[in-house]
């Protein structure tokens, strides 16, 4: 569908999924997105209580729409579900933002209206945006942004040695160590920093001998290329747009939007243009989500 496609003619069938963080944290919205919902179109209200029911729900739609009332945990819960299924390019999603704030920031960059009445009517009367989709080689999805950050400085005190008889054992493994094989070349030389190779599209950014302190890699919403930002150790930015972006080394952990994964020690990241169907308030506010800043 283009963006200024309307998804129906008002007898939508709806599934309504309510999240039950939702439910917790603001029942008043609920309470008004069912409202509005309901006067709308056919409506069928579920309300699971744990990540599997919620999976069961969106599993069996039949040929209903599915209407996410939650945060971005709840957003990305179903498009990586459907995506597993093989039927998010089919379809189309409508969320109702209900949460905190910091917990909803992936949905208003993506350009979901705030507030439960305006969402809720966009969810009704919307126009279909298609957008990318970041897809790693383990099947996971990433609807924004993908960080790869600077690894923690270890706690204080990490490095004191043992004492007694621990300390003897530890002296005796390191000798015996050191005799069978060479002392391994610290991971690091900058504190704070990574030792990545990163390529985008095959052409490599960052070979291992240059410490990194941070790996962003941002969809650009639609035309199939994402926006990667490389920051060195020194300070110094390596940008490039890319449809594919594989990073390898020393076991690393990303933030894919709002959740954190890992350790590995290899992972591709590719485009799917127009992967997922979102619904917004309109062509022009499809098209600022399309330019939205994470």
């Amino acid at each position: 569908m283009s963006a200024a496609e309307p998804p129906g003619d008002g007898d939508d069938q709806l599934l309504v999924v309510i999240d039950p963080v939702a439910r917790r944290s603001d029942g008043e919205s609920v309470r008004i997105a069912k409202d509005v919902l309901s006067a709308g179109a056919h409506a069928k209200i579920c309300l699971p209580d744990t990540p599997e029911e919620f999976a069961r729900a969106l599993s069996r739609r039949g040929a209903r729409r599915p209407v996410v009332v939650g945060d971005d945990h709840a957003l990305l819960r179903a498009v990586a579900q459907l995506h597993r299924e093989r039927e998010l390019a089919a379809g189309v999603l409508s969320l109702i933002p209900v949460g905190a704030a910091h917990a909803l920031e992936v949905a208003y960059a993506l350009g979901v209206p705030r507030g439960a009445v305006a969402a809720a009517r966009t969810a009704l009367d919307g126009a279909v945006r298609r957008l990318d989709l970041l897809v790693d080689d383990s099947d996971g999805v990433v609807l924004g942004r993908l960080r790869i950050p600077a690894p923690p400085p270890p706690p204080p005190g990490s490095g004191t040695p043992h004492a007694g008889v621990t300390a003897v054992w530890d002296t005796c493994r390191s000798l015996v160590t050191s005799l069978v094989r060479p002392a391994p070349v610290a991971a690091t030389t900058n504190p704070g920093t990574h030792r990545l190779r990163i390529e985008a599209d095959g052409v490599l950014l960052s070979d291992l001998d240059t410490p990194v302190r941070d790996l962003s890699v941002t969809s650009q919403g639609g035309g199939g290329l994402a926006d990667v930002v490389v920051r060195t150790g020194s300070g110094e930015d390596v940008t490039a747009e890319a449809k594919a972006v594989t990073v390898s080394g020393a076991d690393f952990r990303y933030r894919a939007d709002i959740q954190t994964a890992g350790p590995v020690r290899t992972r591709t990241w590719t485009v799917r243009a127009g992967a997922w169907g979102l619904m917004l308030p309109g062509p022009a506010s499809a098209d600022a989500a399309a330019g939205a800043r994470w």
